[in-house]
C-alpha cells in the first residue's frame, strides 16, 4: 500500500463510513455532522467572554467518548468534533475583541488594538470581515503546511532549536511585546516583570513552593484562567462601569456604538491586507511547530512585524485593519501547526492539542509518533488512514469556516447592539461563572477579583496589560526552557550564549527595546 492509497482511505472514511443520512444519495457521515457541529459550537463559545476554545474541549471529551465509546469507529468523530472547536474558537474569539474591547480567547489580545477602535468608529461589520477572513486564510495556509511537512517538519524545527534557544526565543517574544504594546516601553517592561512574578508565586519546578506564605492555596500558584480572565476582562468591566458612571454623572446619558460608513470588506482592502497575512501567517506556522510555545507569542510577533513594515494611516492601534489581519492570520495558523509535533514527535504544542492527544490515547487505536507515518510493504498502516482522516476533516472544517463560519460571525455581531449598563454585568456573571465551573473553589473567584482591581489599576496607571498577561502565560514555559537549557549545557549559567542562535535572538531583544525607547524619547 502506497502513500496515494492511504490518503485515499482517509478520506474515504471520514465522508462514507457510519452515514447517518443522504443528501441527493450522497451520504453524510458523523464525522462530518461532529466536525460541523463542533465548528459553530466553537465560534459561539469563542464569541463568549470567559469560556474559549480549550475549556469547551475539556467539557466536551468526556461526554464525547461516554456518548461514542472507546472503539476504534468513535476516534474520527470525537476528533472532529475536537477539531471543529478548536477552528470555530479561534475564529469566534475576535468578536468580543472587537465589539467589546475584551478578548474572547488569549489568542485574540492583540486584536483588540485595531478592532475595538474601528468598531468606535462605526465599522465593526468591516472588522469582524476582516478578523474572518484573516483567520480563515491563515488557517487554511497552515493546514496545507501540516498535511505537506508533518512527517519531517517538526523533526528539523526540532532539532534546529535547542532548549537555550527556545529560552531566548521567548525572552524576545516577551522584549516585543512590551516594547511594542502600550505608549511606554519601561511600563512595558514593567507589566512583563510584574506578569513573571505573579507567574511564579507557588510551587516551582523544584518542587519547593516559592512565595506562598505558608499558605495551600498559594502553594499550587494562581490558576491561570483566574489570573488571565481577571486582568483581562474583568479590569476592562470595572474601567467601563467607573467610566460609564462618570458619563452618566456627566451627561446623563450612556454613548452608544453606531453602526456607520462602510462595512462592507473590498477587493481593496484584500490587497491591502494579503501581505500582512502572508507575513502573520508564515510566523504562525512556525511557532506552532515549536512545541509548547502557542499561539500567544504567534499573534505577538505576527503584530510586532505587521507594524514595523505598514506605512499609512491610519496607523496600528487606532483602528488600521491590517493589524486585525496580522495578529488573527498569525494566531489561527498556529491551530494547523500545532499538530505537526502531535502527530510527528507525540508533543502537544498548545493546551488545544492536548485534548487531541488526550482523545487519541483515551479512544485507542492511534499513537502519534514517527510510526504515524511508515509505509509497511502490503500492509495497511491504520493509523496513517487515521492521520489522513484527521487531515480530511481539518480542510472540510476550513470549508464550513469559508462558508457558515463567515455568516454565523457576522451574526454575532448584533452583540453590539445590547446596552453597555446591560451587557456589562452580564459579562461579569459568566466570566465569574466559568470560573468557577471549571476551578470548583471559591479561592479561584476570589484570585479572579482580585486579578481583577489589578488590571483596572493597571489600566488607570497606563500600565500595558496585554506585557502582564503574555509574560504570565509564557512563564512556565520560559522557566522550563531556562532549567532545562541549564541542564544540558552542563549547568552553564552562561547558557544564553551558548549556540550563535540564541546569541542572535538575545541581541534582537536588547536591541528591540533600546530602538522602542530611543523612538519614544524622541517623540516626547
Amino acid at each position: 500500500m502506497g502513500l496515494l492509497d492511504h490518503i485515499w482511505l482517509g478520506i474515504v472514511t471520514v465522508f462514507t463510513v457510519d452515514p447517518v443520512f443522504s443528501i441527493a444519495g450522497l451520504p453524510i457521515s458523523m464525522t462530518i455532522i461532529m466536525v460541523f457541529l463542533g465548528l459553530i459550537f466553537g465560534i459561539f463559545v469563542g464569541a463568549t467572554p470567559g469560556i474559549g476554545g480549550p475549556v469547551a474541549m475539556a467539557i466536551s471529551l468526556p461526554i464525547l467518548i461516554s456518548i461514542f465509546g472507546f472503539k476504534a469507529d468513535a476516534l474520527l468523530p470525537v476528533l472532529g468534533f475536537l477539531v471543529g472547536i478548536m477552528k470555530g474558537s479561534t475564529v469566534g474569539g475576535a468578536v468580543p475583541a472587537i465589539l467589546f474591547n475584551t478578548p474572547g480567547t488569549p489568542d485574540s489580545l492583540m486584536t483588540t488594538l485595531d478592532g475595538y477602535p474601528l468598531t468606535k468608529k462605526g465599522q465593526p461589520g468591516k472588522a469582524l470581515r476582516v478578523a474572518h477572513f484573516s483567520s480563515v486564510s491563515g488557517d487554511t495556509i497552515s493546514d496545507i503546511v501540516l498535511i505537506t511537512g508533518a512527517p519531517f517538519l517538526a523533526i528539523i524545527v526540532e532539532r534546529f532549536l535547542d532548549f537555550p534557544e527556545k529560552a531566548a526565543l521567548i525572552i524576545l517574544s516577551l522584549a516585543f511585546v512590551s516594547a511594542v504594546v502600550g505608549s511606554n516601553v519601561w511600563k512595558g517592561l514593567l507589566a512583563a516583570l510584574l506578569g513573571l512574578f505573579m507567574a511564579y508565586i507557588g510551587t516551582g519546578e523544584d518542587g519547593h513552593p516559592r512565595l506562598s506564605m505558608g499558605s495551600d492555596n498559594l502553594a499550587n500558584g494562581f490558576p491561570l484562567i483566574s489570573a488571565v480572565l481577571g486582568v483581562l476582562i474583568l479590569g476592562e468591566v470595572f474601567k467601563s462601569l467607573e467610566d460609564m458612571w462618570r458619563e452618566m454623572r456627566e451627561t446623563s446619558t450612556i454613548t452608544k456604538v453606531e453602526v456607520k460608513g462602510d462595512n462592507k470588506l473590498h477587493l481593496s482592502d484584500i490587497r491591502k491586507i494579503l501581505p500582512f497575512i502572508g507575513i502573520s501567517a508564515s510566523i504562525g506556522t512556525m511557532i506552532g511547530a515549536l512545541p509548547g510555545i502557542g499561539s500567544t507569542l504567534a499573534a505577538t510577533l505576527g503584530y510586532a512585524t505587521g507594524r514595523k513594515i505598514h506605512k499609512g494611516s491610519p496607523a496600528f492601534g487606532e483602528g488600521a485593519i491590517e493589524g486585525i489581519a496580522a495578529t488573527e492570520a498569525a494566531n489561527s495558523a498556529v491551530a494547523g501547526a500545532n499538530l505537526i509535533p502531535v502527530l510527528s514527535l507525540g508533543i502537544p504544542g498548545n493546551i488545544s492539542a492536548v485534548f487531541i492527544l488526550l482523545a487519541t490515547e483515551s479512544i485507542g487505536g492511534f499513537v502519534p509518533g514517527p510510526q504515524v507515518f511508515r509505509l509497511v510493504p502490503d500492509q495497511i498502516n491504520q493509523e496513517m488512514v487515521y492521520a489522513f482522516g484527521l487531515f480530511t476533516a481539518m480542510i472540510f472544517a476550513n470549508g464550513l469556516n469559508w462558508t457558515f463560519g463567515g455568516v454565523f460571525m457576522r451574526w454575532m455581531g448584533v452583540m453590539i447592539k445590547i446596552p453597555k449598563q446591560r451587557l456589562l454585568p452580564i459579562v461579569l456573571l459568566l466570566t465569574l461563572t466559568a470560573i468557577y465551573v471549571q476551578q470548583t473553589n471559591m479561592f479561584a473567584v476570589y484570585v479572579t477579583l482580585g486579578f481583577g482591581f489589578l488590571g483596572y489599576f493597571m489600566r488607570k496607571l497606563n500600565f500595558s496589560v496585554l506585557a502582564f498577561v503574555i509574560a504570565y502565560i509564557l512563564a512556565n514555559n520560559l522557566e522550563e526552557s531556562m532549567r532545562q537549557a541549564f541542564a544540558v549545557t552542563g549547568a552553564d549559567p552562561w547558557f544564553l550564549f551558548a549556540s550563535p542562535t540564541s546569541i542572535i535572538f538575545v541581541v534582537i531583544s536588547i536591541l528591540v527595546v533600546i530602538f522602542f525607547a530611543r523612538n519614544q524619547k524622541d517623540l516626547n
